[in-house]
Formats: structure tokens, C-alpha cells, sequence
């Protein structure tokens, strides 16, 4: 993984003169972190930190831990407090450090870019043909097909990328090498990328059986074709508090009747109601679980989303309906693809 974010790490027996450098050859985001041998976390300096101690008559031969703030931002990787971070970003924090139980730096986080750190890995299904898009997709899978500057998958990955999710894997089958080759490993991204190589279609969720090495308790599964401004923050927070084992987005779908409805027994009306407006929900392709459930997943083998909601819904086991109420289009016709092209002008995605 590409760990640029370790040009703002400097040792605690470097020198001011060195830190100096350092903060010269960075560019912006002026903070550098100090560190120890075994990347301990020991304090933050900025180059207002340093002019505040040349001001004192500080030599810059001093060592950077001497004028270090001991008491810099961080949060433990697995501890995340969504309103900490919110309240640290209101503080103007720019750059904050993640760190595991010893404090230990694992990464740092742009507050200017990413919006979230919501601990899940992420599975993006992007092995179907894309037949109802032919001839579009003769040659280019339907992942990769442009919708404004980047291909639709890309605009899911970014998506993830801004809420922190930095595990992804991408499931694939149908011209698979032209999405391998246009993400390889995601370093460049900052992120991992690994591919799931389907031999037969395995569904919504059978590619998941292959998958041994998740890193969190949580799973966001996701079609690649949606276009959505969906908040992953919130919907991760929804399906915690609700205590739920699986959550789905779904998409409300409102149906005015212009007639008056007759609700009748044995042909007598018991009640009617006068042009009545009913609203159903449908499944947005957008998908938590919890990833002890996806290790009974049967092996290599076709199973469905909608099959686990079945499983769980038969165990009496909590299934979550998360109401998408911002943009969310999936492509499939190319009526859909044109709206793509259109609507993305439009929305942040």
C-alpha cells in the first residue's frame, strides 16, 4: 500500500534544522508527527511551533522532541468515536493520526478529504455482462463504462475512500482483467484493492465465501453500477444502534392510487379509503453484515442477499431497512445510462 503519509513522520532525535526541511518539502499541511523507533506516537509539531521557539532563542541544532505539542490529536484505530471526529474537525484538525492500542501510528487522515472512518471492509459485485447495455458493453465491462469524467465503479470506490473504508475488494468475471488493470492494487489511491475472480456467476453474495482475510466485524457489500450519494457514516451508525445483523439500503417507492380503495369481507366493504397513497421499499443493492455471517456462506457457491435476508428473517434474527432518501440510480438500461449523464452534472457523488 502506498503510505505517503509517512513524509509527515519524523524522528524524536531529529533536529529542528531537519524538521525544517522536512515541512519545506511537504508543500501544504504543515504538521509533522514524532515518532519513535517503533512508530510510537510522541507529539506533533507545526512551523508555527517552531517559530514560536526560535522566537524564545531555541537553536534549530535543538532536537524536535524538546519543543514538541505532547498533546496532539489522535484517535485509536479501533475505537473510532464518529462524534470526536466530527467535533476534531470542527476544530480546523487537518491531519490526524490513527494509532493502534500502543499508540503506534497505522496511518493518517486528510480531514479536508475524508469525511468518515467507518470500520468496514468493502465488497463491490462487478462481475455481471451488462447484457440490457449491449452493444456498450461488447468490449468494456459495465463497470468501466464513463458516467461524466470516471467510470461508474469509480465513482463508488471514491465514494468509499471519503468515508475511510480502505479495504475493498472487487468481485470479477465478464472482461475482469480490463477492471484489474485499470485499479490494480489501489495504491496509488492510498487504498487496497484485491480482486475476487468468479468461475461461475455467485451472486449478490456468494463471492464473499472466498474472501479469508476481512479485516473488520463489518461488511459492506455493494453492486457496481449504482450511482449514489449515499452517507455510509450514517447508514453504518443506523445499523450499529438498531443492534441488526444485516441492514439493507432501500429506496422508497411512493404509489398515489386515484381512486378510492375498498378494503372488503366476504364482498361487504369494511372501510375505503379516498385516493390513497401507499409507500413501499425496494432494495438499493447496499448491503451490511456482519462478517461472522458471511464465514457460514455456503462455498463457491450461488447465493444471493436476498438469500441470507431470508435465512435471517426465518431465525428471527434482526434485518434493518435503511431508507435512502438522497440519489441513487442504478444502471442497467441504457435509459438509466443516458440519466447517468445527465444527472451527474448535477450531484456530488
Amino acid at each position: 500500500m502506498n503510505r505517503q503519509w509517512e513524509k509527515h513522520l519524523i524522528s524524536n532525535s531529529a533536529t529542528i534544522l531537519q524538521a525544517l526541511e522536512r515541512l519545506n518539502d511537504l508543500g501544504s499541511n504543515l504538521t509533522l508527527f514524532i515518532v519513535d523507533e517503533h512508530n510510537t506516537l510522541h507529539g506533533s509539531l507545526t512551523d508555527g511551533d517552531i517559530r514560536r521557539a526560535l522566537i524564545r532563542n531555541v537553536t534549530v541544532a535543538e532536537r524536535v522532541d524538546a519543543i514538541m505539542n505532547k498533546d496532539c490529536s489522535y484517535l485509536v484505530n479501533k475505537n473510532i468515536d464518529f462524534v470526536v471526529l466530527q467535533t476534531l474537525r470542527n476544530r480546523q484538525i487537518k491531519l490526524l493520526p490513527i494509532v493502534d492500542e500502543q499508540k503506534r501510528i497505522c496511518r493518517l487522515l486528510n480531514l479536508e478529504k475524508v469525511r468518515s472512518v467507518i470500520p468496514v471492509d468493502a465488497v463491490i459485485m462487478a462481475g455481471g455482462e451488462g447484457r440490457r447495455l449491449k452493444p456498450l458493453t461488447d468490449s468494456i465491462p459495465k463497470p468501466l463504462l464513463p458516467v461524466g469524467d470516471k467510470p461508474i465503479i469509480e465513482h463508488n470506490v471514491d465514494r468509499l475512500d471519503s468515508f475511510g473504508v480502505e479495504n475493498i475488494y472487487i468481485t470479477v468475471k465478464y472482461l475482469g482483467e480490463q477492471i484489474e488493470h485499470y485499479f490494480k492494487n489501489g495504491r496509488e489511491r492510498n487504498i487496497s484493492i484485491k480482486f475476487v475472480r468468479e468461475d461461475e456467476p455467485l451472486g449478490t453474495l456468494g463471492a464473499c465465501s472466498l474472501i479469508k482475510d476481512f479485516r473488520h466485524e463489518y461488511v459492506l457489500v455493494m453492486n457496481s453500477d449504482l450511482l449514489t450519494d449515499i452517507n455510509y457514516e450514517d447508514f453504518f451508525i443506523e445499523f450499529i444502534r438498531s443492534g441488526a445483523d444485516m441492514a439493507v439500503a432501500t429506496i422508497p417507492y411512493v404509489i398515489n392510487v386515484p381512486y378510492a380503495v375498498l378494503e372488503t369481507q366476504d364482498n361487504f366493504v369494511q372501510t375505503f379509503k379516498e385516493k390513497p397513497t401507499y409507500t413501499y421499499y425496494s432494495n438499493a443493492g447496499i448491503y451490511l453484515v456482519r462478517k461472522e455471517l458471511l464465514e457460514n456462506l455456503p462455498y463457491n457457491s450461488f447465493f444471493n442477499a436476498t438469500d441470507l435476508m431470508d435465512d435471517l428473517i426465518g431465525q428471527n434474527k434482526k434485518v434493518l431497512s435503511y431508507p435512502l432518501l438522497g440519489y441513487w440510480l442504478d444502471i442497467g438500461k441504457h435509459e438509466d445510462y443516458k440519466k447517468a449523464q445527465e444527472d451527474i452534472k448535477h450531484i456530488s457523488v
